[in-house]
């Protein structure tokens, strides 16, 4: 998945749990989504963060 569309979907999996009407099955299955969600999200983030600083030091050697 796409780093925007797992955003996405984490967004409206709050919206979901924010409005309070879900019930606690349900709410739990959303939150355990969201968890993987953020880890896919971060995961990307981290590894477009390594990729931007060895460019920077590839740049830098130039």
């Amino acid at each position: 998945m796409k780093f925007e569309q797992a955003l996405n979907r984490l967004e409206e999996i709050v919206a979901s749990l924010e409005q309070g009407e879900t019930e606690l099955e349900e709410a739990l299955k959303l939150f355990e989504e969201g968890i993987g969600l953020i880890r896919a999200c971060d995961k990307q983030l981290k590894e477009a963060e390594q990729k931007l600083e060895q460019l920077k030091s590839e740049g830098d050697e130039v």
